[in-house]
């Protein structure tokens, strides 16, 4: 099932108060640099603004507006390396419930912190135990209302609303270059635009140490890839959903992968050119538009977040030598 404009639309009522409409603003470089192709205009949804950082908040505030408040009573769970969880802490805070979050242990302490801060609960387990959570959407002893991070209609509303917004601050869009996790962004995007304007090209975004919808799309079935952590928290997994790669090849016109040397120094582009802080997600969309691979025109890349822990910053900020991260 895809999103559809009715459904974005409802979505944006309901997330009206909660997650703001972001800006979309031109990348303050010139193609004369070779930054970028001489062919193409590169621009900046800036969702890093939101309340908690990240787009999560507006799939997070729509599930919530669905769901019937006896079913939210006990309590939310959902599985996160830390956006989405942040996004359902968040709501459920102004809700007055518990959220419980099942974490990676390699995910950031940043982003953990501010789970805690906004009163959600984090359990840590291993990657493996973590991927389980997502497919069964359950925890043991945790008895709670799953909110999936990805693969769910309300969700995938909420972040389509992102879609309706584009569009409205540029109609004539070439292409949007959206980083790819679990694919709810990209694919809740991608059936908003394609509705309205279908010959906007639409790209995933993956890093190179964890992507394996691209190899996925190119085999007709998903695939499972090795999967190596690095600063690039916020997408990157070792397989595709089933249900995921079904929308994205309806969806997408492909997926572009970047290295990690790409992505931090997208990271540092942005920063000193727009003064921009984005976490590593939102760096492979940026990158991947650098790099001319989005195509020629109007290119959006979706800055899906900015909540990169300062320290690391700074590190890929000031330089720090290839193949250190």
């Amino acid at each position: 099932m895809l999103t559809t404009l009715a459904q974005a639309e409802e979505a944006r009522r309901n997330i009206a108060g909660i997650a703001m409409r972001t800006p979309l603003v031109r990348l303050n470089t010139d193609s004369a640099e070779g930054l970028s192709s001489a062919e193409s205009e590169i621009f900046l949804k800036l969702e890093n603004l939101q309340p908690i950082g990240a787009f999560k908040i507006r799939g997070a505030a729509n599930f919530m507006a669905r769901t019937p408040r006896s079913q939210l009573e006990r309590g939310v769970l959902t599985a996160s390396a830390g956006n989405m969880a942040q996004g359902v802490a968040f709501c459920a805070r102004r809700l007055g419930i518990l959220a419980t979050v099942i974490s990676p242990d390699t995910a950031p302490e940043t982003k953990m912190r501010a789970v805690e801060r906004l009163g959600g609960r984090v359990m840590k387990v291993p990657f493996e135990e973590w991927w389980r959570t997502f497919e069964k959407r359950t925890f043991p002893g945790v008895d709670a209302t799953f909110v999936h991070a990805f693969d769910d209609p309300d969700v995938m509303a909420g972040n389509g609303t992102i879609g309706l917004e584009v569009l409205e601050d540029l109609p004539n869009v070439d292409a949007i270059v959206i980083p790819w996790g679990g694919g709810g962004l990209a694919c809740g995007i991608a059936a908003v635009v394609k509705a309205r304007r279908p010959s906007t090209r639409i790209y995933a975004a993956e890093i190179e140490t964890a992507a394996p919808l691209a190899p996925s799309l190119a085999a007709g079935r998903p695939l499972t890839v090795d999967y190596r952590p690095s600063f690039v928290d916020g997408i990157g997994s070792k397989t595709v959903f089933p249900s995921m790669l079904e929308r994205a090849q309806r969806l997408l016109d492909g997926s572009l992968v970047v290295t990690l040397a790409e992505a931090a120094a997208a990271i540092r582009l942005v920063a000193e050119r727009n003064r921009v802080i984005c976490e590593g997600a939102s760096a492979c969309a940026v990158a991947a538009a650098l790099a001319g691979r989005g195509g020629a025109g109007k290119v959006v890349a979706i800055v899906s977040g900015g909540n990169l822990d300062l320290e690391k910053f700074c590190e890929l900020a000031g330089h720090a030598p290839a193949g250190h991260w």
